[in-house]
């Protein structure tokens, strides 16, 4: 189902046909005001320029790759990072910090620290949550994978699990992914490497979503992948999937694609039409983990071609999103170099998301504003 906001499209892609110069913040020419650089004046953030019910929102570092760099922990210790945080989103999303390795350490001790103060955070500053995430084959504790449970014990195990974490935050949290990447490639569950298929079967997930509707009956909840963002046979086996899940009456919301995308590759054309076929479903539909790699000699720094192209990709996937009845929230994962997770996996690759180091504002942000700004003067 298309809405009104399906126009913004052109509206963006003709906003950057102007030039465009990483570092200065360009101004809204219906503005009629000038932003300085590194503005968070109110109506030069993207929170305030996306239209109402539109949930803007980035990654929070901290945890995972964050913990091995030279720096301390970024929303602890990064006062500047902390106040952008708070003032261009309103909706946030843990990197690491609500996965099982950083929130449930022990089989019988939780840290719920980090995780407090996120949501804390957020509700200070008037946002949402997207709480990432509660079944998945990654980032699980060691007691977990190589711990020796009978079939019941490691059921009881992640039911314990999910009733306690997300009954902690229960009535705070607007969507979770509660089934992270349990396909491959091909469109095959992962029955190897997810303990919780090859142990229990495919009908856990069922049964997780289950659990997660009753410890918080009011949160959304999500399916959440990466490379799914075009109609291929990973998302094809999400979209059997969710049917058969959606006749058995199990509470499915949502599905969502992460969204890690390369400037070696081209961009998924059809992220429109497929995020349109689970729309169809009843479903809500999200961008979740949005960033734009791309390759860059160490020591070097993107081009401007290279900037514009990254910009291109921002825009247009914002644009799909907006053209879409049901997708409401738009996620990037995070906002600045400095702490983005890109160099540490990709190697070669970087500078991926939309302002530098130093925070100063790449092409890629102003392209999101232009397009946020168009889709609310459209709603």
């Amino acid at each position: 189902m298309r809405s009104v906001r399906f126009a913004t499209a052109s509206l963006a892609a003709a906003a950057l046909s102007l030039p465009l110069v990483a570092g200065v913040a360009t101004a809204d020419p219906a503005s009629g005001r000038h932003p300085a650089p590194h503005s968070h004046a109110k109506f030069d953030r993207l929170r305030e320029a996306a239209p109402d019910g539109f949930y803007v929102g980035t990654a929070v570092a901290g945890g995972g790759h964050h913990l091995e760099q030279d720096y301390p922990d970024p929303f602890t210790s990064d006062k500047k990072y902390r106040k952008i945080l708070g003032r261009q989103f309103n909706s946030v999303s843990p990197e690491n910090q609500m996965k099982w390795e950083f929130i449930h350490p022990e089989r019988d001790r939780y840290d719920f620290s980090a995780a407090d103060a996120i949501v804390t955070f957020a509700e200070r500053h008037d946002q949402v949550v997207r709480g990432h995430t509660l079944l998945w084959h990654s980032q699980n504790p060691q007691w977990l994978e190589q711990g020796d449970f009978s079939d019941d014990e490691l059921r009881a195990i992640l039911r314990e699990h999910i009733t306690t974490v997300v009954g902690r935050y229960a009535g705070r949290i607007q969507q979770w992914d509660v089934a992270n990447e349990i396909f491959d490639d091909q469109g095959r569950l992962r029955t190897q490497d997810n303990i919780w298929i090859r142990e229990l079967g495919p009908g856990i997930i069922a049964d997780a979503f289950r659990w997660v509707h009753e410890a918080d009956p009011k949160a959304k909840l999500f399916f959440n992948d990466y490379g799914v963002e075009s109609v291929n046979a990973k998302s094809d086996a999400y979209y059997a999937l969710t049917q058969d899940l959606l006749r058995q009456g199990v509470p499915v919301d949502g599905f969502s694609v992460q969204a890690h995308l390369s400037t070696r590759y081209g961009f998924p054309g059809d992220l429109e039409t497929n995020l349109e076929r689970f729309d169809a479903l009843g479903l809500e539909t999200a961008v979740t983990e949005l960033d734009v790699r791309m390759d860059v000699p160490a020591g070097g720094v993107p081009t401007a071609a290279q900037q514009k192209q990254q910009a291109d990709y921002y825009q247009r996937a914002l644009s799909a999103c907006l053209a879409v009845e049901d997708c409401n929230s738009f996620t990037i994962w995070g906002f600045t170099d400095k702490y983005s997770w890109v160099p540490v996996f990709f190697e070669g690759e970087g500078f991926a998301t939309v302002m530098t180091d130093d925070f100063v504002r790449k092409p890629a942000f102003h392209a999101l504003r232009s397009t946020l700004r168009a889709a609310a003067r459209e709603h």
